[in-house]
């Protein structure tokens, strides 16, 4: 006798759940809203704010001398240049959607997407457990 691993039902059922889950992704991809402004933060302090919907090229001084050139264009924000050793946060790509962000650990540099109105307090969390 010969064994499948696969029977034609359990294709069937992969097939399905595979479905369901690019339906689900792609629900959550067009929910997410483009934020309307760019908040840069330095050593956990908010230091800037940009409308994103201006195109500009602005240096930020980060952590002990560190600098980071951020780049807004088309919509999108970016570093463009950094001056910390790995360059993570220049390949971390281009943001615009309302909470993403781009973090450079060694300056000390998050930047930041969100909604204009949409305030962080020290009172903010992001969960409660217990």
């Amino acid at each position: 006798m010969k064994k499948t691993l696969l029977r034609k039902n359990d294709i069937y059922l992969i097939g399905i759940l595979l479905i369901i889950f690019l339906f689900i992704l792609g629900g959550v991809k067009l929910t997410q809203k483009g934020g309307t402004e760019v908040v840069v933060s330095i050593d956990g302090v908010e230091a800037y704010s940009f409308p994103i919907d201006e195109d500009l090229e602005f240096e930020i001084s980060g952590y002990n001398g560190g600098t980071n050139i951020l780049v807004i264009q088309d919509r999108y924000a970016y570093l463009k240049e950094a001056s910390c050793p790995d360059k993570l946060c220049v390949h971390m790509g281009k943001i615009n959607k309302d909470g993403q962000s781009i973090i450079c650990l060694p300056n000390r540099v998050v930047v930041e997407i969100r909604s204009a109105g949409k305030i962080k307090s020290e009172h903010d969390y992001d969960t409660v457990v217990g």
